[in-house]
């Protein structure tokens, strides 16, 4: 019996950490070294893609063996990327342009082998309403969730949810952060199936 790869997070994410838990497969977190600054031009969703895939590879890259998930997120509003707010402030300064706007939150991952050359990548697009909030409703909410490691300062697996008039996906684990039907799909095809017995 072929031993099945190691498997490796290359994200220090607690978000994409627990949701990967989910598959229950074993895994190891290794911190990607990746520049996350975005070239000239380039778009949120092809910024989410261009750092999800360079995480796996990083990480791919010395240790060929293992089988690495990378993934990123980036939040757009009106074409523009959203961030991670990291401090009150900005927080608040998103969620007032949000609120009574469809922002788009373009979720990527990319799992990677380099022993095998084995590469899949995807990208999962989740449009989220948000309501009308008041600055009232803005501040209460900050002060209760806290969300500036968030991009969009949207923590929509918790209290966040309440922001938001509707969610459109089609994989709604990518909101938070790891599109769990298409790594599922991804491990398969490289040899890790969550159902296989052990």
């Amino acid at each position: 019996m072929v031993a099945s790869p190691r498997l490796v997070l290359a994200s220090t994410s607690r978000y994409r950490r627990e949701l990967l838990e989910r598959l229950r497969l074993p895994f190891d977190i290794v911190a990607p070294r990746v520049d996350e600054t975005p070239m000239p031009g380039e778009t949120p969703a092809a910024l989410a893609q261009r750092l999800a895939l360079a995480k796996a590879q990083a990480v791919a890259t010395a240790q060929p063996q293992a089988v690495v998930i990378g993934s990123d997120q980036v939040a757009e509003l009106d074409g523009m990327p959203l961030g991670k707010p990291g401090n009150h402030e900005r927080a608040r300064r998103q969620l007032r342009a949000m609120r009574g706007h469809t922002v788009h939150f373009h979720t990527a991952v990319a799992v990677v082998q380099a022993s095998s050359a084995f590469v899949q990548q995807a990208l999962v697009t989740v449009a989220v309403r948000f309501r009308a909030l008041s600055d009232t409703d803005i501040e209460r909410y900050l002060e209760l969730e806290q969300p500036y490691d968030c991009a969009g300062s949207a923590k929509c697996e918790t209290l966040g949810i309440v922001l938001a008039d509707s969610i459109e996906s089609d994989d709604p684990t990518a909101l938070v952060g790891l599109p769990l039907i298409r790594t599922s799909a991804m491990l398969r095809a490289a040899g890790l199936d969550p159902l296989a017995a052990a």
